[in-house]
């Protein structure tokens, strides 16, 4: 039987209708019953429906709207490409390096918690709790976090942190060149907060590479020629950055068996101890160690004699960019000589020395009238005050090898030194490279040298996009694995930056992990039931975000974390 729907005019009927065969096996239909106007049954329906229910046996429906629960959106997207990623390179393997440490924690869980954080929401360690209530965490058995067990992860990777190095150098040793690897080392300058005092403190007062004192400590990092930071290192907050080289090369070195290195470092790393000492370094397989060195101001006056005959002879009279070579000290002298660069340079540095005489002729003439009995008003002017703030102003202005003042004389005096200031004029407008290379040509060092400039964006993204600084750890150790958590952030930013710059994706990683955020983890709960999960729908630029980072569009898996 079945319930039918009769018109009769303008008014409508339900009808109970059986249907049956005939004698002749033709299908046939008959109305068992009339139900009444369609307009007109309002809740009489309703009983019926309940009776035919209560019959049969089944349960009655409500017809109550459901009770919904929403719980809170988290974001799903970016940690789940830092979670594929993070396998994919391998970090989950140092897993077996913690099973060894006397903490009861999920040591590389915590850390991955920790690494992610300096990825899509860079925050302090008492910041990491308040992120992971908006995210949803893949891949992780974690039933609760707190500060203490973070701090407790950062304590256990420095006890294991020879152990860390070496899982994470066989990590990226797929990613080097093993027959030819160039190399860049440089230098930065992390702000330390705080005033209290640590044994082996490494948070010590120096210049930043801002330019001013300040607290801080020192990291030296070491990437391949593709951007991939290969070795960091913690200085204390004083050092010298020539003392630097040496030791972090030789780690290097012992860590990587390439068949050919070549090492790119800046101004100020150059040093005649640090020549000799990277002369002597050779390599696992017996070839000696190259380098590719530059000439900082302060070593000028050591290759003028070698650079003057070179200047003659070719850059003088230069309209473009020129490349020039010579030997000094039985190295490879790399010159190159931009002619605009050098005669803005000249005018620039011609017309501050202007200004000084300038301010010089004035507060001289101002003595010599005092001197005569002539008053001005205000304070009176004295040959110690003046030549104070004389040699103030050429200290600020970079000239002290020019302009020399005499700072023992009773009367204020300085003189131009005419043979610094040729052989500053001489070495306008040039780039200077020593190196032991043999092979590659002017050109293709001075290329290899400016290439150092991307590790100079590595160290913004490590200040801006991960912000390492300023730091609040006081310990030493809590410090040098603050930096270590921090590096690997960078190698996963340097891996994402390289395969969307492989996909000729127009977008950064920051970006990228902008986009993939907004795939979101959903719950509700319907009638107080189990809570139902679900992911928002992937959008086509999240999908060709995935794409460019060879990775898969997230799904639920079954572990998940949600803290």
């Amino acid at each position: 039987m079945f319930v039918k729907v009769t018109a009769s005019g303008p008014r409508r009927y339900l009808q109970l209708v059986e249907a049956y065969r005939d004698e002749h096996g033709k299908p046939k239909q008959r109305t068992v019953a009339t139900l009444g106007r369609l307009d007109q049954l309002d809740g009489q329906l309703d009983q019926v429906i309940a009776g035919l229910a209560r019959a049969t046996g089944k349960p009655i429906a409500d017809t109550a709207p459901p009770a919904i629960v929403f719980e809170s959106a988290r974001a799903f997207g970016d940690v789940w490409a830092l979670t594929e990623l993070w396998h994919e390179l391998g970090f989950d393997q140092l897993q077996r390096v913690f099973r060894r440490t006397r903490h009861e924690i999920d040591v590389e869980a915590l850390l991955r918690i920790m690494v992610f954080n300096r990825l899509c929401d860079p925050e302090s360690k008492l910041g990491v709790l308040r992120w992971l209530e908006t995210v949803t965490l893949p891949g992780l058995a974690l039933k609760s976090v707190s500060h203490h067990q973070l701090l407790r992860a950062m304590d256990a990777l420095l006890d294991q942190h020879a152990a860390v190095e070496h899982t994470v150098a066989g990590l990226l040793r797929p990613l080097v060149d093993q027959d030819l690897s160039v190399v860049f080392y440089d230098m930065t300058t992390i702000r330390a907060a705080g005033l209290s005092e640590q044994v082996q403190d490494v948070r010590q007062f120096g210049m930043s590479k801002e330019g001013l004192i300040a607290r801080q400590f020192m990291l030296g990092v070491v990437q391949t020629a593709d951007g991939i930071p290969l070795y960091h290192e913690v200085f204390d907050g004083n050092t010298a950055e020539v003392t630097t080289l040496k030791p972090t090369i030789e780690k290097l070195v012992s860590r990587f068996a390439v068949k050919r290195m070549i090492v790119v470092a800046d101004r100020g790393l150059l040093s005649q101890d640090n020549l000799a000492e990277l002369q002597a370094i050779t390599l696992a397989c017996g070839a000696p160690l190259e380098f590719i060195l530059a000439v900082p101001g302060r070593r000028y006056g050591e290759v003028a004699d070698a650079v003057a005959p070179l200047h003659a002879a070719l850059f003088a009279q230069a309209k473009d960019e020129t490349l020039g070579e010579t030997l000094w000290n039985d190295l490879r002298l790399i010159i190159a000589h931009n002619p605009n660069t050098a005669a803005a340079q000249t005018a620039a540095r011609a017309q501050t020395i202007a200004k000084l005489e300038q301010q010089a002729t004035q507060w001289a003439g101002k003595l010599d009238e005092q001197d005569t009995g002539k008053r001005y008003r205000g304070r009176k002017l004295s040959d110690g005050g003046v030549r104070a703030k004389f040699y103030r102003a050429v200290c600020e202005a970079h000239l002290t090898r020019i302009i020399q003042v005499d700072l023992k004389s009773e009367q204020f005096t300085y003189r131009i030194d005419d043979q610094a200031l040729q052989q500053a004029q001489l070495m306008d407008g040039k780039l200077m490279l020593i190196t032991n290379t043999q092979d590659l040509s002017p050109s293709e060092l001075v290329r290899r040298y400016k290439s150092l400039a991307d590790i100079e964006r590595g160290f913004r993204v490590l200040k801006s996009e991960i912000e390492i600084g300023p730091v609040y750890h006081r310990l030493p150790d809590r410090i040098r694995a603050h930096a270590s958590i921090c590096f690997i952030a960078l190698i996963l930013y340097r891996v994402m930056r390289q395969r969307l710059h492989a996909a000729d994706a127009q977008t950064s990683p920051e970006k990228a992990l902008a986009q993939l955020r907004r795939i979101q983890h959903h719950r509700i709960t319907l009638n107080g039931t189990q809570p139902n999960a679900g992911l928002s729908t992937t959008s086509k630029e999240q999908t060709q975000v995935l794409a460019a980072l060879n990775l898969a569009k997230p799904r639920l898996p079954e572990q998940l974390t949600l803290l």
